[in-house]
C-alpha cells in the first residue's frame, strides 16, 4: 500500500539527514533565475547514498504504478532528471530516453536521446519542481515526437502555484514524493529550524519572486 502520508516524511528526512535540502534563511542563497531563496534543494546528493538511492527508486516505481497505470517508457529530463529516470527505468523493465533542455547542436539536432516509439504511453522523470518550466518543455518535446504522456513524477516540489497553473494549463498530471509543507513540518518537529524561521520560510514561499529584495 502506498501511504502518502509516511512516505513524505520520510523522502524530508532523508533530504534534511544529508544535507540535499539546505535551510539557510540568515543566509539565503541565490537562484540562477536571481531569486533569493531560505532554502537549496540538490536532489543528486541521493545517488551517493545507496540505501536512500534504493528507497527513492522504489518509491517512484511504486507511485507510477499506482497513479499512472502501464506504461511502456521512461523519459529523464536533463540533466539531474536522467539517473532517478534510469533506476525507475531499470526498476520497471522498461525502456529508458532522456530530454535535452536544447536540442543538439551538431549530428542530428534531437531533442531526445534514445530510440524514439511514438504511441508509446510514457511518464516523464524528474528530481525537483520549481517552476515546472523545464519540466512542461520535456514535455512538450515527447509529445511533439508522438508519445502520449501519462503525466510526472519528482522526488520534491516546492508546492508554488506557478508551478500548478503551468501543468494545468499543460494538461499535465504530476506527482511527488515529498513537498515543501511536508519538509517544514518534519523541520521544525526535528529541531533542524526554529519557530521563526520556519514563519519565514513560509513567507517566502508566498512570493519567492519578491522575497528579499
Amino acid at each position: 500500500m502506498f501511504n502518502k502520508n509516511e512516505i513524505e516524511q520520510q523522502v524530508a528526512e532523508f533530504l534534511l539527514q544529508i544535507k540535499a535540502i539546505k535551510l539557510q534563511p540568515d543566509n539565503p542563497f541565490t537562484w540562477a533565475s536571481g531569486w533569493k531563496s531560505p532554502i537549496y534543494c540538490d536532489n543528486r546528493v541521493t545517488l551517493s547514498h545507496p540505501s536512500i538511492r534504493t528507497y527513492i527508486r522504489q518509491k517512484l516505481t511504486q507511485a507510477i504504478q499506482e497513479e499512472f497505470g502501464s506504461v511502456q517508457c521512461i523519459a529523464g529530463v536533463a540533466t539531474a532528471g536522467i539517473p532517478q529516470g534510469a533506476l525507475v527505468a531499470q526498476e520497471l523493465g522498461l525502456p529508458f530516453i532522456y530530454v535535452r533542455s536544447k536540442p543538439k547542436e551538431h549530428g542530428t539536432g534531437s531533442m531526445i536521446e534514445g530510440e524514439i516509439m511514438p504511441g508509446n504511453r510514457v511518464v516523464v522523470i524528474e528530481d525537483l519542481i520549481s517552476t515546472g518550466k523545464s519540466s512542461l518543455q520535456a514535455v512538450d518535446a515527447l509529445r511533439a515526437a508522438g508519445y502520449e504522456v501519462a503525466g510526472l513524477a519528482a522526488i520534491f516540489t516546492y508546492g508554488f502555484d506557478v508551478a500548478d497553473d503551468n501543468f494545468k494549463k499543460a494538461k499535465c498530471r504530476y506527482i511527488t514524493l515529498s513537498n515543501y509543507p511536508a519538509m517544514l513540518e518534519f523541520a521544525e518537529e526535528k529541531q533542524y529550524i526554529n519557530k521563526q524561521s520556519v514563519e519565514l520560510l513560509k513567507k517566502w514561499r508566498e512570493n519567492p519572486a519578491e522575497w528579499g529584495k
